[in-house]
């Protein structure tokens, strides 16, 4: 019996290690994020899209801890009861002060996402207020509804999801709950902004407002990929024993290839649209891959990965495309179509090529149509809820820097300072 006690202690230490290792690989996505923006961004407005992504983390983490945990993860219908400044209440045997900062991470993409979109032209002070909203609200209530164990993934009989569809939503690991959050709040948040000046000419036409520093961008786009090893196989919670290392194995392989295919895609998407392959939308093209496998990255096969990746990579070109021609927002980073869209789609795909349950595997429409369904609901809140949010703050405040400001550059006029001195 004390043997037996004591491997099992051990496998639960193992298993905590293991959720502490992928929550650094999580948190390095936050320097990645920062770089990809600050890249995709002019020189002038460098130390402000840096400190943005710098307040995402550190005001998240409080406040998810002191209220957005509470209503994640406490019991209760369209949103947990409150369980303020506490972590205590989950049953679960892992540490829970460890569970705690797993979903921190999490939390704290979700916020991040949303500063690229809207670069160069938000006054910073509007941003705190953002990051509190969607840390303690917008990801809290749609994550009660999934991840909290709320509507969305329950699967008791007589339930709302298996009475309609016979099948409950599905998100490994945040395509929806994640990053088609935070994609399409920055929409919203775009739309409600404005486009930056000189981003669109008398005649409606879009002008190209070149980053300052591919170099930096793709440093960070590496840094995602790098870090999404943690962020997916890590949602697993577990490395010990068999089940667990062939699954952390099996994520780990389809997450690469998923990248890997929407780089590849996105590249010849790019070359045969444009006349050339353009890095910009190649290193995006692998976040979309990323952000596309991440629903269903535990119940494809690699050839599933490589599929939705491709996917993924060549719908996110034109994605960009729509979204700056036809729908005349601004999103200098490519935010919306990268984690709002791919996300979508990611999301959608699993229900098709998921081994068991997926339609493309003899499941049945059941599980498509469950995974339809969440994704739009998802995404209809983000978008409601960002709309509301960020008319209501430019109403009461103004979400715009003034015309000189944005001229000249947030750096010094927001913060006293800039990236580069000479």
């Amino acid at each position: 019996m004390e043997t037996t006690n004591t491997f099992a202690d051990l496998a639960l230490s193992l298993d905590t290690v293991w959720m502490l290792l992928a929550a650094m690989l999580v948190f390095f996505m936050q320097p990645g994020f920062a770089m990809v923006e600050a890249g995709f961004t002019r020189t002038k407005n460098t130390a402000n899209i840096l400190m943005k992504n710098m307040v995402d983390f550190s005001f998240g983490s409080l406040l998810f801890w002191a209220i957005g945990f509470g209503l994640m993860f406490g019991t209760g219908g369209f949103v947990g009861t409150p369980h303020f400044f506490s972590f205590d209440f989950i049953d679960m045997e892992l540490p829970k002060a460890g569970f705690l900062i797993f979903q921190t991470v999490f939390c704290a993409t979700a916020a991040t996402i949303v500063s690229g979109a809207m670069a160069e032209r938000t006054k910073f002070s509007i941003y705190v207020i953002y990051t509190i909203f969607i840390s303690v609200l917008i990801y809290p209530i749609s994550g009660h509804w999934t991840w909290g164990g709320g509507w969305l993934m329950n699967d008791a009989e007589g339930s709302f999801m298996t009475t309609t569809f016979g099948a409950t939503f599905h998100d490994f690991a945040g395509s929806s709950i994640v990053h088609s959050v935070g994609g399409w709040v920055a929409l919203a948040g775009a739309f409600v902004l404005g486009p930056r000046l000189g981003k669109y000419g008398k005649d409606g036409k879009s002008r190209a407002i070149p980053g300052h520093n591919l170099t930096v961008a793709s440093l960070g786009v590496f840094i995602l990929w790098f870090g999404w090893f943690g962020f997916n196989p890590g949602s697993q919670l577990a490395a010990s024993g068999e089940a667990n290392r062939v699954a952390i194995s099996h994520v780990f392989l389809t997450t690469n290839l998923s990248a890997a295919a929407g780089a590849v895609l996105s590249l010849f998407t790019s070359w045969i649209k444009y006349r050339k392959p353009s890095l910009s939308l190649t290193l995006n093209g692998a976040l979309a891959g990323l952000v596309g496998i991440t629903a269903g990255c535990d119940v494809v096969n690699p050839v599933g990965a490589v599929i939705i990746g491709a996917i993924c990579g060549a719908a996110m070109v034109y994605a960009v495309s729509f979204i700056d021609l036809v729908l005349k927002i601004d999103d200098p980073v490519g935010a919306s179509a990268v984690h709002g869209v791919c996300g979508f789609i990611g999301t959608v795909l699993t229900g098709l090529l998921a081994v068991e349950g997926g339609w493309f595997f003899g499941g049945g429409s059941a599980f498509f149509l469950a995974q339809l369904f969440g994704a739009v609901t998802i995404g209809l809140w983000a978008i409601a809820a960002g709309f509301v949010l960020f008319k209501g703050l430019d109403l009461l405040f103004g979400l715009r820097v003034s015309k000189r400001v944005e001229e000249e550059g947030l750096d010094i006029y927001e913060h006293g300072e800039t990236a580069y001195n000479n």
